[in-house]
């Protein structure tokens, strides 16, 4: 570990001569990979560092301790400082560990998340509404910018399916968790007996793609045109603005409407097709590596169930890892750190059992 972690010092050096040179000053693109970079490394040499000190306060201690065997005072002070910077180098020693683990390359990336009502008719439409504000309050909470890409809204405020951008840093980092499928148990308003009704919603969550990331011909692309749709208002126009694109290769169709003009409308859906060719190349790559770990945590796997949101108690529980809390309001009112923190823990703790 401590030959990886000069190595990955003696690059921080390296990024930080470059972020220094005019030349890369005048390169905005490389200047942002550089900058990622060095945001990245940095933590793990700070860490680093304390950990080297630690090791040196050690050492000191135990000269000490050897040549003051005289002195019962010294001694007991060499020895409480021994001690205390053994210790330290062990936290500071996990951390590491923590922190050299391979990062997920699409973190630092956007996300596009796509909400779609599942069983349960209206209330499922309505409960799809709910995800979508509680994710645009936890972005708001994050300073992250929400935009709506595409929504297909019901007649009583719910939406059938909605798809949306997070633009911010480390976004894909704490969305990526929330792929799956999202059960409620509440009394429906339309319900007279009082009888509670489960529902599902499924979210599918995706790191936005670049240009770069994925070369799309235009050969291989069908663009069919139509006109919007929905509950009415902003919702309806009376040209064909709306866009469905078809990537003829692997049969993915994607369709933006949410906009009155046709080529913004393009722009979105080319924007939602890079990253869903993008995320099933990837998923393509992690399925062909035989007996790789897989995880159970922010797998992404539609069919499974993560997260049950029970109304009457005021209970949330995600299954993967076991986890109830008795704050419902809170977290459908964008309180979710507290969710994605023990998700982040639970997947750090299977990486490192698979490291070992």
């Amino acid at each position: 570990m401590l030959e990886k972690l000069e190595q990955v010092e003696a690059r921080f050096e390296t990024v930080n001569t470059l972020l220094c040179q005019s030349d890369t000053a005048a390169d905005p693109a490389r200047y942002r990979d550089l900058m990622r970079e060095y945001k990245t490394l940095t933590p793990i040499i700070e860490t680093f560092r304390a950990y080297k000190a630690a090791l040196a306060r050690a050492a000191e201690a135990q000269t000490m301790l050897e040549s003051e065997a005289e002195d019962a005072e010294l001694r007991a002070l060499a020895q409480e400082e021994l001690t205390a910077a053994r210790s330290d180098a062990d936290a500071l020693r996990e951390t590491l560990k923590r922190q050299l683990l391979p990062r997920d390359p699409n973190d630092e990336r956007n996300v596009i998340v796509e909400i779609r009502a599942g069983t349960g008719g209206e209330e499922a439409a309505l409960f799809a509404g709910v995800l979508f504000r509680m994710y645009s309050m936890y972005a708001e909470r994050k300073g992250w910018h929400l935009e709506v890409l595409n929504e297909n809204p019901t007649e009583l405020g719910g939406w059938k399916e909605i798809s949306f951008t997070v633009t911010g840093e480390g976004a894909y980092s704490r969305f990526k968790f929330e792929s799956g499928v999202h059960r409620v148990q509440r009394v429906p308003e339309t319900e007279s007996q009082g009888r509670i009704q489960t529902s599902a919603a499924t979210v599918a969550v995706l790191p936005e793609a670049e240009d770069v990331d994925v070369q799309i011909n235009p050969t291989d692309l069908q663009i069919d045109t139509f006109r919007s749709g929905g509950a009415g208002g902003q919702h309806v126009n009376k040209t064909e603005s709306a866009i469905r694109i078809t990537h003829l290769p692997t049969g993915t169709v994607v369709e933006c409407q949410d906009e009155r003009s046709q080529y913004k409308n393009k722009d979105r859906a080319m924007k939602i097709l890079r990253a869903k060719i993008l995320e099933a190349e990837r998923q393509k790559q992690q399925d062909a590596i035989a007996g790789e770990r897989r995880a159970q945590v922010g797998s992404g796997d539609r069919s499974e169930r993560i997260r049950t949101y029970n109304f009457p108690q005021s209970r949330v529980t995600d299954h993967r890892i076991g986890l109830t809390l008795y704050k419902l309001d809170a977290v459908i009112n964008g309180d979710l750190d507290e969710i994605i923190d023990a998700l982040v823990t639970a997947d750090t703790a299977e990486k490192l059992k698979s490291e070992a």
